[in-house]
């Protein structure tokens, strides 16, 4: 998933990006709400995480902000503030989750999987789609009870057009779910993945589920629930 991390200060910044790099996410870290917005504005995100002491313009304001320009990705507030009131009034400015510093970053990681979670439509950490199962936790698919071999580019793909199923995605979706930055994007290099991923699927059983949609990107065919 591609995330937006909003953090003044520096190392705890650094931190989070590798932390999140590691666990599969492309992530986008920033200090200051301005940039936030250009982010938020030029590109597409799935979630973001919002420190409430920020420089300049504050946490709770960049929401509001981010809310008025009809940015519906879930939100969750990383803080040292940790009143009642607070979080009220975080969640009020239309954050969906809260999180108070000093934190473990294993229950950082579990709210944040809980709230993509939901915002794709989903209570379970597993989606299944007819013969296959993929586990979000693990970041494991399953054909036909058997574990399938997928790189990770090949796995981000698959989650990505499962959390979209019945959906059109573009390839530069997908492109920005792999890559950070805009250099790095190759519209063939997507084709080769969806067609190694398509191989892999239809394997033994014939699993189709990945169509193309000429001129607008790929559909996941199969209801996902």
């Amino acid at each position: 998933m591609k995330l937006l991390v909003v953090e003044d200060e520096a190392l705890l910044r650094h931190h989070l990006q590798t932390r999140l790099t590691e666990s599969g996410h492309v992530v986008e870290a920033v200090a200051d709400a301005e940039e936030a917005l250009y982010q938020a504005g030029e590109f597409n995100h799935d979630l973001a995480i919002v420190d409430l002491g920020l420089p300049g313009m504050s946490g709770l304001e960049l929401i509001g902000r981010l809310r008025a320009l009809d940015k519906t990705f879930p939100i969750l507030i990383l803080t040292a503030r940790g009143n009642w009131q607070d979080k009220v009034e975080g969640l009020a400015a239309g954050a969906d989750d809260y999180l108070v510093k000093p934190f473990q970053f294993e229950e950082l990681e579990a709210r944040l999987n809980a709230l993509l979670r939901r915002s794709s439509g989903f209570t379970q950490a597993t989606i299944v789609a007819g013969p296959l199962r993929l586990d979000l936790n693990r970041k494991q698919a399953v054909l036909d009870e058997q574990p399938l071999a997928l790189t990770a580019y090949e796995y981000r793909i698959l989650e990505y057009l499962m959390r979209h199923h019945q959906q059109v995605v573009a390839k530069e979706r997908l492109m920005e779910q792999l890559y950070p930055n805009d250099e790095e994007r190759d519209p063939n290099v997507i084709e080769v993945l969806v067609g190694r991923l398509r191989r892999k699927l239809e394997g033994d059983c014939g699993f189709k589920p990945i169509d193309t949609v000429r001129g607008l990107g790929y559909l996941f065919t199969e209801r996902c629930r």
